[in-house]
């Protein structure tokens, strides 16, 4: 008897957030798809030269999955169609941010889960790396980062019914702004809310030079370990680490 099997398959676009090696000459491919979520598949010659260029972290690519069973890993075949980290190649920090964004949404997305919304804002943060104000996009992007993991933080207002326009500190166990008048008693446990997040019209708002970055990637960085990894067996990736890192050295330049 002739059993016929009917193979699983896609098309989509999808970035690369990262390539492991599997086998002597493949790799399985981990990309972030605009109707798939989060995907992976093996891709045959991903070690060689000729796939090299395609498959750098951040690139956009033209995907196609195909699989004997849904569950399965199956296979990709790629096409490239616009290369960010081309922009960025003599931009070590650039880089940098770049690679944490897709390690961030590698290690901490369920797979399979859509999330077309992410797909889009990872788009636009790589766009904004191009421009002056990148490194406070990226703060902002990793706070609708952890909303989309379902960690929202709430910015707008004074948790302790202080004054909305004088907000300086956010509640680590809440992820709530507070003012400096309702938390001076308690500053030395809360987290420093940079001025640039704080809300339009509110006192010392302003456009956030590097020094206000920085302390805006630590407060990110707080709720990454604390809220979205915090079941991880890994984990923060090291790359999300290494940015920061980065970023606190140029600042100290």
């Amino acid at each position: 008897m002739l059993y016929l099997i009917q193979m699983e398959q896609w098309q989509d676009q999808g970035i690369v957030l990262a390539v492991r090696r599997h086998g002597e000459s493949g790799g399985v491919v981990s990309l972030l798809t605009q109707e798939h979520g989060r995907h992976a598949g093996y891709v045959r010659g991903a070690q060689g030269s000729r796939m090299r260029g395609t498959l750098e972290v951040g690139n956009l690519v033209d995907a196609h999955w195909s699989a004997r069973g849904g569950d399965d890993l199956g296979s990709l075949k790629l096409e490239l169609s616009h290369s960010p980290a081309a922009h960025f190649m003599q931009d070590a920090l650039k880089l940098a941010a770049l690679q944490s964004a897709c390690a961030l949404c590698d290690a901490a997305l369920p797979e399979r889960e859509g999330h077309p919304g992410l797909f889009h804002g990872v788009q636009a943060l790589f766009e904004a790396l191009q421009t002056e104000i990148w490194a406070q996009v990226y703060v902002m992007w990793e706070i609708a980062f952890l909303k989309e993991l379902g960690f929202s933080l709430d910015l707008s207002k004074c948790a302790g019914g202080g004054d909305d326009n004088a907000l300086a500190y956010v509640s680590p166990k809440t992820g709530r702004a507070v003012s400096a008048e309702a938390g001076e008693p308690y500053k030395e446990k809360l987290l420093a809310l940079p001025a640039f997040l704080r809300p339009a019209g509110g006192e010392e708002r302003g456009e956030g030079d590097d020094e206000d970055v920085l302390i805006g990637l630590q407060l990110t960085a707080y709720f990454l370990e604390h809220w979205a990894f915090a079941h991880h067996t890994t984990g923060v990736p090291e790359a999300r680490a290494v940015f920061q890192a980065r970023f606190g050295k140029s600042v100290s330049l």
